[in-house]
């Protein structure tokens, strides 16, 4: 299986971020990469540089604000050294702010997705990894994954947030809707994909499926519950499946079959696996309790479902056995047979 990741991408290094009120180191760090590259390169994937591929399928009014907001952050007296937002509007209508510090609250949802001078464009290339992938599969490779860091799957359209900028998720599945007519996308990160489930939310050419930690007392706590389903066109076409807390490798295995008869059902063409490796039992988020051999497992599982797959890196953070989890995974996937 092909990789896809520039160097790039390792710039953007977060230093703090605010957890229940208090400021603690950001865990979104560069060294993620390293023990990503590993497992992958463990996995015997071949890892390829993307190429640019402009700005795509994102907000040109948001793009903007990623590219400039730290220069105009430090043009003000007395600024915290990274763009943290300090005010945000309960609704986002047809104003819009003029000021630095109003843009950071309309386009930033929360103080875990600070912006440094680096992070325009290791967030345009984490982007451009996952285009890149999402066409090798639209070339005929059966799998390909983009090792996409920083994440994306809480990213909204135009809204950074959870240590996402981009939606890499969003992005690889609008870029297969080129040749596809249906996408699934399945997120099986500890947290809840809610950047994901509101780009696509409207729409019935996209499902979106979310395995995760259930939100009512654990972000992203304003969704990924049961009964969010989709609106408009999109009704029906948004499946969230909480998990109680600690929940190991058979729960985790028995809400995949359940996702999967909801994907079977939608038919889609294509498929993208927003994979997270933070339900791991040892990972610092400590949500779920995933085993290495349960990714394996994982990773058979999803495999059998025969579909064209993009494999999207999301979340999952430094301990020992992140590396290995993602070996797992993409062994798992790599030796699944189609049921």
């Amino acid at each position: 299986m092909k990789a896809f990741y520039a160097s790039e991408q390792k710039r953007h290094d977060p230093k703090a971020f605010l957890s229940s009120g208090a400021q603690k180191p950001n865990p979104e760090k560069p060294e993620r990469v390293e023990r990503l590259l590993a497992g992958a390169r463990a996995a015997g994937c071949t890892i390829e540089r993307p190429r640019d591929h402009g700005p795509g399928p994102v907000a040109a009014e948001y793009l903007d604000f990623l590219e400039h907001i730290f220069v105009r952050w430090q043009r003000i007296e007395g600024a915290s050294a990274e763009v943290i937002p300090n005010i945000h509007p309960i609704a986002r209508g047809g104003s819009y702010p003029a000021s630095a510090v109003g843009q950071a609250g309309y386009h930033m949802a929360d103080t875990a997705c600070p912006i440094s001078s680096e992070t325009w464009q290791s967030a345009l290339w984490s982007a451009w990894s996952a285009v890149e992938a999402a066409e090798g599969v639209m070339s005929g490779a059966p799998a390909a994954y983009a090792l996409c860091r920083p994440p994306g799957h809480h990213a909204f359209a135009d809204v950074a947030g959870g240590f996402c900028f981009i939606n890499n998720s969003a992005v690889a599945a609008q870029t297969l809707r080129k040749n596809a007519a249906r996408v699934a996308i399945l997120d099986v990160d500890l947290h809840h994909g809610n950047g994901t489930q509101g780009i696509f939310y409207a729409r019935p050419d996209v499902l979106t499926v979310s395995l995760h930690a259930d939100p009512v007392r654990f972000y992203p706590f304003f969704w990924g519950h049961a009964d969010e389903r989709g609106e408009g066109a999109g009704l029906g076409y948004n499946f969230n499946l909480p998990l109680a807390r600690k929940s190991g490798d058979a729960a985790f295995l028995d809400a995949l079959d359940v996702a999967f008869q909801r994907i079977r059902a939608f038919a889609p063409e294509a498929l993208v696996v927003a994979l997270g490796l933070d339900a791991f039992e040892g990972d610092p988020f400590g949500g779920l309790s995933v085993t290495t051999l349960g990714f394996s497992r994982i990773g058979e599982a999803i495999a059998g479902l025969g579909l064209p797959t993009v494999i999207v890196q999301e979340g999952g953070y430094l301990c020992d056995e992140l590396g290995d989890n993602l070996t797992a995974f993409l062994t798992g996937f790599g030796g699944g047979k189609k049921r």
